[in-house]
């Protein structure tokens, strides 16, 4: 069995298996593919174009494996009321082309924004020099 088939058969006789199983392929190959997309659609029966409509509906899946590494920078209202727009470009430039710098819409982290996420690491209270460390970190 490949490893697309073991990830499918973790979850494929569990209730809603496809997000779970999408979640698996994105961190297993880093990208779900449109062979991927068709393989996981023929194993649940679904067609391809409704699990092409779920991998392109969220944010955190991709078509296309990209090596950086990411920090996703919320972008939400509360952390705009915190003052996220006024270190955008300080992220941005130390970004560069080294690191993924992505706008989320919530972290859960409303009132200890600004809030960034790199891995399963959430980071609050960010200010510039905080959001640039987390950048050079990555």
């Amino acid at each position: 069995m490949t490893r697309l088939a073991d990830i499918i058969a973790d979850h494929r006789h569990k209730e809603g298996p496809l997000l779970p199983i999408c979640h698996d392929v994105q961190k297993a190959f880093g990208c779900i593919d449109r062979e991927a997309e068709a393989e996981i659609a023929e194993a649940l029966n679904l067609s391809r174009a409704e699990v092409h409509g779920v991998v392109s509906f969220y944010h955190d899946f991709r078509a296309e494996a990209d090596p950086r590494p990411e920090v996703q920078l919320c972008r939400a209202e509360a952390c705009q009321a915190r003052g996220v727009e006024a270190i955008v470009a300080a992220g941005e430039q130390a970004a560069g082309e080294r690191v993924r710098l992505s706008p989320v819409y919530c972290l859960g982290l409303c009132s200890v924004g600004p809030a960034a996420r790199l891995g399963d690491a959430v980071h609050a209270r960010l200010d510039e020099a905080a959001l640039v460390a987390l950048i050079e970190a990555a």
